[in-house]
């Protein structure tokens, strides 16, 4: 018997264009060498240029997908996206506390592309202060990180660039609520390349880990940041070391992007299997509907 693969459970919503979701998990988790269990969290009605409804599944089935799973398969690493409710980020938190040694990735996904909410303010408080603390590793673009870290009166903040809260100091007060690392993507940021940060503490001060730049690539992608946070749950689930883990999961999205195709008519989609591709000299599969056929 061939040795099992490496087990990554992910728990998102559906999404039918196969971009983002739990079919960008399932693609990514597959393409670095690892298995994928998904779980279930909601279901989407959705084309590449938005979200039109989304339906979320019963917290209780959500903990019936998983702890089924749980019993039956060794799971190496959780990585969490949509979670949809309350309920839900309760049931997600009380099935990772009960296996406090497997690494954590938490996408706090809020919003799609084009801005359709996936997360209220009730469901915000309820990730900060029952999964924040379970986390290995948060993956929040800067819109994200400065929307979790966001508090009422802004007191806690220093500001930066136009009245928003600084990375830094958003970086400061999510692992002050109990998140082992940060890495914030700079895709929303005006820069001329893409620098992602990575932060975590050092004695009690919160500091720059690494900061990786990379090419800014043109065009609007669905589904990068299931696709990086799945690489690198798949990488810890391997056994690589987490600054290891970052570097090699942002390495392997950018070429996902970069190989990335256009099946409708919205936003990319990043080719998962961008290297089966080319090590097979098979073609690309950029697909433009609106191109000119010439």
């Amino acid at each position: 018997m061939p040795a099992p693969l490496p087990i990554v459970m992910t728990f998102s919503a559906c999404d039918p264009t196969g971009g983002a979701g739990l079919q960008a998990d399932l693609l990514t988790v597959t393409s670095m060498g690892c298995h994928a269990a998904t779980i279930v969290t909601g279901y989407t009605v959705q084309d590449t240029a938005g979200v039109e409804e989304f339906v979320a599944v019963d917290a209780d089935h959500v903990d019936d997908q998983a702890r089924t799973i749980l019993e039956d398969m060794p799971v190496a690493a959780f990585k969490i996206g949509v979670l949809g409710d309350v309920e839900t980020v309760a049931a997600v938190a009380e099935i990772v506390s009960d296996y406090p040694d497997l690494p954590v990735i938490l996408d706090p996904v809020l919003a799609s592309g084009r801005g359709d909410a996936f997360a209220d303010d009730d469901t915000l408080l309820a990730i900060r202060e029952l999964l924040l603390p379970q986390t290995t590793l948060l993956t929040p673009n800067s819109y994200e990180a400065r929307r979790l870290a966001a508090t009422e009166d802004g007191a806690d903040a220093d500001e930066g660039t136009n009245g928003s809260i600084s990375l830094e100091a958003a970086a400061t007060l999510l692992i002050g609520w109990g998140c082992e690392f940060v890495l914030i993507t700079g895709t929303h940021e005006n820069t001329a390349e893409v620098v992602n940060l990575l932060y975590g503490e050092e004695g009690e001060r919160t500091v720059l880990k690494r900061s990786d730049a990379w090419k800014r690539l043109p065009g609007s992608y669905h589904g990068s940041g299931c696709t990086l946070a799945s690489a690198i749950a798949s990488l810890l689930a391997s056994g690589v070391d987490l600054d290891d883990a970052v570097r090699e999961g942002q390495e392997y999205t950018w070429h996902t992007l970069n190989g990335g195709f256009r099946p409708g008519m919205g936003q990319f989609i990043p080719d998962r299997f961008f290297w089966a591709r080319r090590a097979s000299g098979g073609p690309r599969l950029h697909v433009d509907p609106l191109a000119d056929p010439a």
